[in-house]
């Protein structure tokens, strides 16, 4: 018989560290070609390798792709302060593309914590290459609730 764990008796980090441990991944990270590598209260870091599957029209990654990784970094760093019995939701992302990404390149989207209060949560990210050259940045404001 397998115990099964019940998510909403957990801390948001000890949810987002099952991720790591072979438990749960959000399919959006597979579909997208993303992972969660590193969680501690307050600060999250995502790898992944855009392909050319995520070019626009002028051949470079959609800028959908790199929105989509800092959501996931600012979504996951406000998940990461949530006590047992509350969730949250994305109220606004704001996202500023730096510099054009091509398939290939490796880049880590750090998430950080602004401010975490009782009913909202403030987060930043960067997404970089390995070798520290900005992409983009964003800015968020979820909503804390009850689960």
């Amino acid at each position: 018989m397998t115990d099964a764990i019940d998510i909403a008796a957990l801390s948001g980090v000890e949810q987002l560290r099952l991720g790591l441990t072979g438990g749960f991944v959000a399919p959006i990270a597979r579909s997208v070609g993303f992972e969660l590598v590193e969680i501690e209260e307050g600060r999250v870091v995502f790898e992944g390798v855009p392909t050319t599957a995520f070019y626009n029209p002028l051949g470079t990654v959609h800028g959908g792709w790199m929105a989509t990784l800092l959501d996931s970094a600012c979504g996951c760093v406000v998940h990461s302060m949530l006590r047992p019995g509350q969730t949250y939701t994305t109220l606004e992302l704001k996202t500023v593309f730096h510099k054009a990404l091509t398939a290939g390149v490796p880049v880590r989207a750090e998430g950080r914590i602004v401010q975490m209060g009782s009913r909202a949560g403030f987060a930043e990210a960067d997404l970089r290459g390995v070798d520290g050259k900005l992409y983009a940045t964003a800015t968020s404001t979820c909503l804390v609730m009850a689960r």
